[in-house]
């Protein structure tokens, strides 16, 4: 059985390319060879199987008034299940989470994924290992996307709010026993159109740096 590495998060996990030029064919999908999550899988081997689960506006708990099935928190039983014996859980979650219709501050965002780590803590898809679980915080949102055509969906606050938020998901880390991540010590970036959807650069940034933790880790 290879070793399953499960990785739950949202349009940067789904691998949405905003800048087509960015992106091979100029899709508005990151390609297989581009995403994180399969270069992940290339740069660990036949060891291991990386499951990708992102969705775009995916959230910790909060329910979107205007989109459905966007929490992560109803979602994640089925989704563990599916997946199991999992060998590793990475969450990277919280960017959708600071928009302004949502109400929520970066404290309560870190409330929601303390949610999302005890449930999976306490879901029988281990195997016969124990829970363990990478939370990555997501790099915060460029001052400039307030200037560009996201400016809107994402609402008054989200920026601070999102360089807030690394802090607050460090110490909730830290008090339920789980692994830590800061996406923006890795030297990652944003692209120019909206300024919140990683670069193919940087998602070739982060999969190496998640394939040294991952090995650490399994």
């Amino acid at each position: 059985m290879k070793k399953h590495i499960l990785c739950l998060g949202d349009s940067n996990t789904h691998g949405y390319c905003a800048d087509p030029a960015d992106c091979a064919g100029g899709g508005d999908r990151f390609h297989e060879n581009e995403r994180w999550t399969c270069r992940l899988q290339s740069a660990l081997g036949d060891e291991y199987l990386v499951l990708e689960e992102g969705l775009s506006g995916r959230t910790t708990v909060f329910q979107d008034p205007l989109y459905e099935g966007l929490d992560a928190l109803h979602y994640l039983w089925p989704c563990l299940k599916s997946h199991e014996p999992l060998s590793l859980l990475i969450i990277m979650l919280g960017t959708n989470d600071v928009k302004q219709r949502l109400g929520g501050n970066a404290h309560e965002i870190a409330l929601g994924m303390r949610r999302l780590i005890q449930k999976a803590q306490t879901t029988d898809c281990w195997g016969k290992g124990k829970p363990n679980i990478l939370v990555i915080a997501p790099l915060p949102i460029d001052k400039r996307m307030e200037q560009s055509p996201v400016a809107d969906e994402m609402g008054l606050g989200a920026v601070e709010k999102s360089r807030e938020l690394p802090a607050h998901l460090e110490r909730m880390a830290a008090e339920n026993g789980v692994h830590f991540l800061n996406a923006e010590t890795l030297g990652l970036a944003y692209n120019h159109i909206d300024f919140m959807h990683l670069t193919r650069e940087s998602h070739a940034k982060l999969a190496a740096a998640l394939a040294e933790m991952v090995r650490e880790l399994t």
